[in-house]
């Protein structure tokens, strides 16, 4: 990167030091998702369906909460860009004040009406599956007071660049996880709360342990004076932070949706979907490593007043995502079989699993641009043209077409992915062609 600019704000090395513990940090989450549905596999088809249901539920409140934290990542990277520490103090408290009060409510919710959110979007299922599911939804609600906290604190690691901290938090996080799940399946017979109970104490734990990092970090919490809520404050994280939650609450609502659509498909196809969900998850996982890198990047650049570099910072990001998703497509193509036959699922659902992942991998040539853009817009402050696109897209092409497909052609489950790359392609043409015209505009200013 020494090349890159004159003055360049990140090096390759700053770069690749950067955004390594991301990855890592990524594939740990993802990896303890599969390990999760592996072991919950073991219990039985319906205890995977019942998981499924409700991390569907759950993963709308868990990316409403990390759009919350990325829009206090943004402020914070601005700050620690002109070097202004209080003020990415002062932003790091607003922000877990912000976190803790809104999953505080929706525990509150889920603990009291579960069951009830539950019957209205899954009402059709088999009822071993919901009974599986309002398990697990009562105990995993538990946990999300203790999310915010955590990913507040990995949230301000990251803005300052100090990416390690929150990838070894996350690994302790996840080894506790797993440990406990293996101990209390197979060692306690628990079942589906034996999944769920270990998730509430590995996110207690990595809340506590981070928080106390971040009290012996640049960013600290100088004074609890800097809990009241600040109105300036406040705004500038909220006005990142609001549309990027309502566009990705209104995205994993979505997603809940096509999973309700294809609950009415019977339980192959439910637990199919869920393999095939897990296993994807992979591909997303360096765009995602990425594409939180680049809220920190051109935070930082902007912070910086260097504009012109947070754009090539933002291509160059694009360019390394689709570089790694070469491979990682290739191995999931050749090894789909192997990696669906670990979830021993019956004949017809293992099927319909190994082609979701084969088409799915084939069309990730068209996501990185369709979805690493946005996170440049974001924190160039503008996550109200995102959420406007998101939303669109959304509705018009992922969710609409998806009934049409299904419930008018008569498709099987494939149909929810069909109406998911056209979706995929008009964010591609829009964020593609805004980010040219902002190219131009550059010039005309410079």
């Amino acid at each position: 990167m020494s090349t890159f600019h004159a003055n360049p704000l990140f090096t390759r090395r700053q770069i690749y030091k950067l955004l390594w513990p991301l990855i890592i940090e990524q594939l740990l989450t993802v990896f303890v998702g599969m390990v999760d549905v592996l072991m919950v596999a073991a219990v039985g088809e319906t205890a995977v369906s019942g998981v499924s249901l409700v991390d569907a539920i759950n993963n709308l409140i868990i990316q409403v909460l990390f759009a919350i934290t990325a829009g206090g990542t943004i402020v914070c990277a601005r700050f620690y860009g002109a070097d202004d520490l209080n003020n990415a103090g002062r932003t790091a408290a607003q922000t877990l004040l912000s976190a803790i009060c809104m999953t505080t409510a929706v525990t509150l919710v889920f603990l009291i009406g579960g069951n009830t959110l539950l019957g209205l979007i899954f009402g059709a299922v088999e009822s071993s599956v919901m009974s599986n599911a309002a398990t697990y939804m009562f105990i995993t609600s538990l946990s999300f007071p203790f999310l915010a906290a955590y990913q507040t604190g990995a949230a301000m690691f990251r803005a300052q660049g100090r990416t390690k901290v929150s990838m070894l938090v996350s690994l302790l996080m996840n080894t506790v996880n797993i440990i406990g799940n293996a101990i209390c399946i197979f060692g306690l017979k628990m079942g589906v709360a034996g999944v769920a109970i270990p998730t509430l104490i590995a996110r207690a734990l990595a809340a506590a342990i981070i928080l106390g990092l971040l009290q012996n970090s640049e960013g600290r919490i100088a004074s609890l004076s800097w809990f009241k809520p600040s109105g300036e404050i406040l705004r500038s994280i909220m006005s990142i932070g609001i549309p990027n939650g309502i566009e990705s609450g209104l995205f994993q609502f979505g997603k809940l949706m096509l999973q309700s659509l294809v609950s009415t498909l019977g339980t192959a196809s439910i637990a199919a979907y869920a393999v095939a969900s897990n296993l994807v998850t992979y591909l997303y996982l360096p765009g995602n490593a990425l594409g939180a890198g680049m809220l920190t990047i051109v935070g930082q650049c902007l912070g910086a007043g260097k504009r012109e570099q947070a754009r090539d910072y933002a291509k160059m990001l694009i360019a390394v995502n689709y570089g790694l998703l070469a491979v990682i497509c290739t191995i999931m193509i050749l090894c789909r079989g192997f990696f669906v036959s670990c979830y021993m699922l019956s004949p017809e659902a293992a099927e319909l699993a190994k082609g979701l992942v084969l088409i799915h991998s084939i069309a990730m040539i068209i996501w990185p641009l369709g979805f690493l853009f946005p996170h440049y817009f974001r924190a160039t402050g503008r996550a109200a043209f995102t959420m406007g696109i998101a939303i669109f897209s959304m509705w018009t092409f992922r969710i609409g077409l998806a009934y049409v497909f299904i419930k008018v052609l008569r498709m099987n489950v494939l149909g929810a992915w069909y109406a998911m790359f056209v979706d995929w392609i008009f964010r591609t043409v829009v964020y593609v062609t805004a980010f040219r015209r902002d190219g131009k505009k550059l010039q005309r200013e410079q």
